[in-house]
């Protein structure tokens, strides 16, 4: 780790992957955008011991615009144990590709008292326009004996990434009120939306200790270059069932904001008109009225000005043996009204392997291009879900994809 190379774009894939993206051209909407799918690999393999997992990517403005992916390494024998990040940079719109370096003493795992050590895990970098920084986000896990601990304290952490070095900052810790149910807040795996401004409105889903379930918020950060502060929180959301609600992602659409959620059961989505007052949530469904088939599983947003995309993985795509049916990797456009999304235009983004790609992100890189990125997750389902040459029988090899979308017409967001 921290050795640098190059690789090419485009590797060949095992399986035709890219064949399978092409049969599946989707039916557009009268009005929407038209693009085209490039499915690019940027690594493969792994040490069988670890594997890359959570990619996702922040792009700096630029002609072309330089784009840095973070990632981190996973325990294959254990359940959510994550290291240091890492991260791999193109300077060339993916033509190729440096890295992934390691940050072990900015973007590592830190020691407290008693043995515990804590991590930033679920981190996602996105340009901040009005400090002109690229800002990651993400939250923290501790660990005792190399494991997740049940009760544990849960933060918003964050970095910022120097282009001149390559090097990140130290990653801090947002302040949340002082407040029981805040003690386990964070903003793992989320989008976000900047203001004009410059605030921040920041999904991040918390749990009281005492609550069975966890609720959801949309936190209004400032941001001065330097440190995030907490400003205020809108409604609190949650579902009294199972788990609640998590990991939640942000867009804004034709002066609209949505709010997806994972629930243990099905996805859900919330609207409201300011970025902190939120409807109550509705479950993900086709527009015939029927279940999308999300569950227990995160859902993005891709966000084009002539149309508003959902990310997605799903049951029902003969991907019973994929860990919560998490591949393949698709796209529909959502209704923005009725709130649900569009069947006839459903595509892959990425096709299934047998690894789980429910861990992934979404990245505006210019007004052409918008790209998902993801790594193939080498566990696997019960009884044996740490075997990973269960997955490796369908092809999968621990790649790290980039699936570049090319819209036909400019002004993506």
């Amino acid at each position: 780790m921290g050795l640098k190379f190059h690789i090419r774009a485009g590797l060949a894939l095992a399986m035709g992957i890219g064949a399978l993206c092409a049969a599946e051209p989707g039916k557009p909407v009268l009005g929407a955008p038209d693009y085209e799918i490039r499915l690019e690999t940027l690594s493969t393999g792994f040490d069988k011991k670890t594997c890359w997992v959570h990619a996702r990517a922040g792009a700096l403005p630029g002609n072309p615009p330089k784009v840095v992916l973070t990632m981190q390494k996973l325990l294959l024998n254990s359940s959510d144990v994550f290291y240091e990040l890492n991260d791999m940079r193109t300077d060339d719109l993916g033509a190729t590709w440096s890295g992934p370096v390691s940050h072990p003493d900015t973007l590592g795992r830190r020691t407290e008292a008693n043995g515990v050590e804590v991590v930033a895990c679920d981190f996602w970098p996105a340009w901040h326009a009005r400090s002109g920084t690229l800002l990651g986000i993400g939250h923290t896990a501790r660990y005792k004996d190399n494991k997740v601990m049940h009760e544990r304290l849960r933060e918003t952490c964050y970095a910022v990434y120097d282009e001149a070095t390559r090097q990140w900052t130290r990653w801090e810790t947002m302040a949340m009120p002082d407040e029981p149910r805040f003690k386990s807040a964070g903003a793992g795996c989320v989008q976000r939306v900047d203001l004009p401004d410059g605030d921040i409105l920041l999904p991040v889903y918390f749990k009281n200790p005492e609550a069975k379930q966890t609720s959801v918020t949309v936190v209004r950060c400032r941001f001065d270059d330097k440190r995030l502060t907490y400003v205020a929180h809108g409604t609190e959301l949650t579902v009294p069932s199972d788990r609640g609600l998590g990991e939640p992602s942000l867009t804004q659409y034709k002066g609209r904001y949505y709010l997806t959620m994972r629930h243990d059961k099905a996805g859900y989505v919330s609207t409201s008109d300011d970025g902190l007052n939120f409807s109550p949530p509705k479950m993900w469904t086709w527009d015939d009225g029927t279940e999308l088939g999300n569950y227990n599983t995160q859902q993005h947003w891709v966000t084009h000005d002539q149309g508003l995309f959902l990310v997605y993985t799903r049951k029902g795509a003969d991907n019973d043996h994929v860990f919560r049916h998490r591949a393949p990797l698709f796209i529909g456009q959502v209704d923005p009204e009725k709130l649900c999304v569009i069947r006839s235009t459903e595509r892959i983004l990425v096709p299934n392997r047998g690894a789980r790609l429910g861990n992934f992100g979404v990245t505006k890189v210019s007004d052409q291009e918008t790209w998902v990125t993801v790594t193939e997750w080498m566990q696997t389902n019960p009884p044996k879900p740490y075997d990973y040459t269960i997955p490796m029988k369908y092809g999968s090899n621990n790649a790290v994809f980039a699936s570049r979308i090319i819209w036909g017409s400019p002004a993506a967001k």
